[in-house]
């Protein structure tokens, strides 16, 4: 019975460490929340712009043009950082924001 216990409970242990370490954000996550902001929703509208041509959504002239506008924002993003030892500031972020929402409005046509 005791065995049975120790089982159990390591069992729940593994699978606790598991879940914590996939939901743990990295170190740069944590220090640099606006550019992982940022950037996570760079990716997101990759991911949603490649989707919709797949689909047939938008051809593949729309789709050039949109990675070439989020890649743009990109760079802005880098730039602005590179100007605040890494970091960007809330009114830099909104900006930022403000782009990708005209993108992503793009997308949704």
């Amino acid at each position: 019975m005791n065995r049975a216990i120790a089982a159990a409970v390591l069992v729940g242990t593994m699978v606790g460490a598991s879940v914590t370490s996939a939901m743990a954000e990295t170190k740069w996550e944590r220090n640099h929340p606006r550019r992982d902001q940022v950037n996570d929703r760079l990716a997101n509208q990759n991911r949603r712009i490649n989707h919709e041509l797949k689909e047939g959504e938008i051809t593949r002239g729309q789709a050039k043009q949109l990675h070439r506008e989020d890649a743009a924002i990109r760079q802005e993003e880098r730039s602005m950082a590179g100007f605040n030892n890494g970091h960007i500031t809330g009114a830099e972020q909104k900006a930022l924001n403000q782009q990708q929402n005209a993108v992503s409005r793009q997308i949704g046509q």
